[in-house]
């Protein structure tokens, strides 16, 4: 065989290699996704029957807090194994993990059963679901990253990163498909255990996957790991970047949960529609968001990462405000789903470059880690929003503090923007 035919053998077969891996990185990242929105929407309609009728909305919030605590430590914990052992064994034990606590919670016995032990077991193994979902995309993304060619990598970030509307989207539907053809009974009794199978299966297939067809990206792609990536990342040379990088991702936590969650909240209690109204002017709305997503992811490729996210955060500081405040002033339900539509577009789309961004912003040694930090860390400040939005709302008003708070939130994506470099969004990734 000459030379010339082995060059192109070894250049098909990284290419088929990369394919695998950025398709890994899309799917794995919705599988991630929608195994951390099932809580939230798919216990709502049976929280009182699954987790007792006495303080319901604090033992709702105390299942999220659990995920939301267990994501960072998760990243932690296997950020520098992924650094260090290798990302796609990483992304396999992870992922296994996720498929084991979620399948786990579809078993656990009702109430009525275990009473408070109930309660206790979901928190446990939403706590470890958390710390696996943390490694997840720790994992996952930088390998998908490490693969991409650099013109695609901003696109493969914006799909990876579209996946979050897409499976919030998709469990909502599946949840409204099933209130549909089962009475409140039954969904409380078993209903709400159909979509929790499916994630856990559907973990399952992408860890069958991830071991038959994606490897990690050659050595050339990546500098050796030092001794404690999590301290490099924290307290030594790449501190900077990731004091940098936290703040961008601040930002984007903020206008995730004033654009979401508080919308969904604010939408239902003004009775703008009922609650089968909000949840489909919101499927409309992740729809439009998913595909803004994948756009910016290659937009930022053309304009560079550093001037779109400065760019972004100036406008979203101006246009996400008048939005959100303009969908409470408007009669019309079409112009409200518009309006709904429009504020994700302003907000949560600027997430698609992050995948790329924070890839390329650390060095292969420290990847994962800086990665996973920079994205799981940051957004404990703005989870904790209910308890510090109530009390502004009840000192300002009801829409006031929220719009101020998405502009807040843009001025840090752009002052996060502004403190990083311009990264080369031209040469692969080391």
């Amino acid at each position: 065989m000459s030379s010339r035919s082995s060059t192109s053998g070894v250049q098909a077969d990284d290419n088929r290699r990369a394919r695998h891996a950025v398709r890994g990185g899309i799917l794995g990242n919705f599988v991630d996704q929608f195994d951390i929105f099932l809580p939230v929407i798919a216990l709502a309609p049976a929280a009182s029957t699954l987790l007792g009728a006495e303080n319901v909305i604090a033992t709702a919030g105390l299942v999220f807090t659990a995920t939301l605590i267990g994501r960072p430590l998760g990243a932690a914990i296997f950020g520098p194994v992924a650094d260090r052992v290798g990302r796609t064994a990483t992304t396999r034990v992870a992922l296994a993990g996720i498929a084991a606590t979620t399948l786990l919670i579809a078993a656990v016995p009702g109430h009525e059963v275990l009473g408070w032990g109930t309660v206790a077991l979901i928190l446990t193994l939403r706590f470890l679901g958390g710390v696996f979902l943390g490694g997840e995309y720790t994992s996952a993304v930088p390998l998908a990253m490490e693969w991409s060619a650099p013109r695609r990598r901003g696109l493969a970030s914006g799909l990876i990163m579209a996946m979050s509307p897409v499976a919030n989207a998709s469990i909502a539907a599946l949840v409204l498909v099933l209130l549909a053809v089962l009475d409140p009974a039954s969904y409380a009794a078993w209903g709400w255990r159909v979509p929790f199978v499916v994630g856990g299966l559907l973990a399952l297939v992408m860890l069958g996957y991830y071991r038959r067809q994606v490897a990690d990206a050659p050595a050339s792609h990546q500098a050796p790991a030092p001794a404690s990536p999590l301290r490099d990342v924290l307290v030594g040379p790449d501190r900077r970047v990731f004091v940098q990088t936290f703040i961008l991702m601040t930002g984007l936590w903020l206008l995730t949960y004033m654009a979401i969650p508080t919308l969904t909240a604010e939408l239902t209690r003004a009775e703008v529609f009922d609650g089968r109204g909000v949840t489909l002017a919101l499927l409309c709305a992740t729809a439009v968001s998913a595909v803004a997503m994948a756009l910016c992811g290659h937009l930022s490729t053309l304009v560079g990462r550093r001037r779109f996210f400065i760019g972004f955060g100036l406008l979203a500081a101006v246009l996400a405000p008048l939005t959100f405040l303009a969908i409470f002033a408007v009669d019309s339900p079409v112009a409200v789903v518009a309006l709904c539509a429009a504020l994700q577009v302003v907000t949560v789309s600027v997430y698609g470059p992050v995948g790329a961004y924070l890839s390329e912003r650390f060095a292969g040694g420290v990847r994962s880690s800086g990665y996973g930090l920079g994205y799981s860390l940051s957004i404990i400040g703005p989870a904790l929003y209910p308890y510090y939005l109530p009390p502004l709302q009840e000192a300002f008003g009801t829409y006031g503090p929220v719009a101020v708070l998405l502009a807040i939130a843009g001025l840090l994506v752009a002052l996060g923007g502004y403190r990083g470099p311009e990264t080369d969004t031209r040469a692969p990734l080391r």
